[in-house]
């Protein structure tokens, strides 16, 4: 057994999953990959327990779940799942290839050998470095995570990314029931959760990369999450209501 897992939510992935499998596996380290299934009607669930039966059995795992129920609690599952089993380097990242594999190897030895407690692959810290997004998506991510820096005071260029590395301790030090945001805000709110705690979050320069094949999971209402939750969290770490630590 790998001491990294790859957690890798899914919704209709079918065109992905495969490939970025593959790709995780094909790194010079080695990585373990849980892939949290919403009831996906393609079959991407199929296809996984296909590669485990085959291939990648011990290296490769699945949760599958009823229906969508929020990117925010399928990494949660995932945390709890990976916890139990003793990882010391848990792993969020999507299956469409937006994150590029290769750069799991940077996020983990910025923990692992650079004394970062959270690693977050970030968009921003260097600039603007986003791939086939259209001008006005850009805009709303970039000055969404300005915003997020803004009200929190968290030390961050890129507060939404979906790309992070957290080491064991981090995790088992946040009271993960209580985490309340499913969409975008669950990102902030994981990493605000971890910075409050006093834990290193790092950032690591990385090129996003829109994804090709399959459709985005993104929506109006996700922004809207983030926006209204930053302030709730805020207003939260004010009145000294810190009730998602573990503490």
């Amino acid at each position: 057994m790998s001491d990294s897992i790859v957690i890798i939510p899914t919704f209709n992935e079918k065109e992905n999953i495969e490939k970025i499998t593959r790709a995780v596996f094909g790194l010079s380290k080695a990585f373990d990959i849980l892939v949290v299934d919403d009831g996906s009607p393609d079959g991407t669930a199929s296809i996984v327990k296909t590669l485990m039966a085959d291939e990648f059995s011990g290296r490769l795992f699945l949760i599958e779940r009823e229906g969508k129920q929020g990117l925010g609690t399928a990494y949660i599952a995932g945390f709890k799942w990976a916890l139990e089993r003793d990882y010391e380097y848990v792993f969020e990242m999507d299956a469409d290839f937006s994150h590029k594999p290769e750069d799991l190897l940077r996020l983990y030895d910025a923990c692992a050998n650079e004394g970062g407690d959270v690693a977050v692959g970030s968009r921003y810290v260097t600039g603007v470095n986003v791939v086939n997004w259209p001008m006005s998506r850009v805009l709303m991510s970039y000055f969404a995570s300005k915003y997020v820096r803004f009200i929190t005071n968290i030390p961050l260029h890129d507060t939404t990314a979906g790309f992070v590395c957290y080491r064991r301790e981090v995790l088992q030090s946040i009271n993960l029931d209580s985490i309340r945001f499913k969409g975008y805000a669950f990102q902030i709110e994981m990493k605000y959760t971890a910075y409050k705690l006093g834990f290193s979050v790092r950032e690591v320069p990385v090129v996003f990369v829109n994804r090709v094949e399959g459709v985005s999971k993104m929506s109006g209402g996700i922004f809207s999450e983030a926006f209204f939750g930053v302030i709730r969290l805020r207003l939260s770490a004010v009145n000294g209501k810190r009730h998602n630590t573990a503490l």
